[in-house]
């Protein structure tokens, strides 16, 4: 069999998605799936706080958090989504990084904002430690994982057959235990649906069934514990 480096194979996929990604993001953060979830952030942050976007794709979310008056870094494991983001962003700081060794000291930064990142780890466990050891105590983590209908999870299908590929089955349920487990405590999040569920489809389930029904769920928790 031939060896598989999960990080090789994550740059390769995040460098040829770039120009897609590229093309999308603003109206993703402006008007689709992402646009809720900066307002959700900004409503706990306290003017200019210090932000670091983890898997900043192409910037744009970054620039967002920039807008409204914080000091932002994006990071992500991609070169071609840097370069975008440079490209279209001059005066924001952007490095390639990878999330399970982060170029931060410890305890450096207010938030985190990272989306869609901790379930195309390879040990999510791993990654959310590193996201930890970053953040000051009472520093807020937004992390939003992709739901049981969304899209990209269908990435995965070559597992049934032992097949590798770059992304885990981690639910949003699964990241939630691993984040009390480190000693965070949710603080507020968003459910975000496909086109079709509505919220009487919802409305009255306990939380875990609608992250079932769930394309992307978006937790807001606090560093708390030791």
């Amino acid at each position: 069999m031939d060896s598989f480096d999960w990080m090789e194979k994550s740059k390769e996929e995040w460098n040829n998605r770039a120009s897609f990604w590229n093309a999308r993001s603003q109206n993703m953060w402006d008007h689709g799936s992402r646009k809720d979830i900066i307002p959700l952030l900004e409503k706990h942050l306290e003017n200019g706080s210090k932000l670091v976007d983890v898997g900043c794709g192409d910037g744009y979310g970054t620039y967002k958090l920039k807008k409204l008056g914080h000091e932002v870094m994006g990071l992500d494991i991609s070169e071609e989504m840097i370069e975008k983001a440079k490209e279209r962003l001059q005066d924001i700081p952007f490095k390639v990084a990878d999330v399970n060794q982060l170029p931060l000291l410890d305890e450096s930064v207010d938030a985190i904002l990272s989306i869609n990142v901790i379930e195309w780890v390879e040990v999510p466990s791993v990654a959310a430690t590193e996201l930890r050891r970053v953040l000051k105590q009472d520093g807020l983590l937004c992390v939003g994982v992709l739901g049981p209908t969304a899209g990209p999870r269908s990435s995965s299908y070559p597992k049934v057959y032992g097949k590798k590929t770059i992304n885990n089955t981690m639910m949003p349920w699964e990241f939630f235990k691993l984040a009390k487990e480190l000693g965070f405590e949710l603080v507020d999040e968003l459910g975000v649906y496909k086109e079709g569920v509505t919220e009487e489809h919802y409305q009255g389930l306990p939380v875990v069934l609608k992250q079932a029904l769930s394309f992307m769920w978006v937790f807001l928790l606090r560093k708390v514990g030791e």
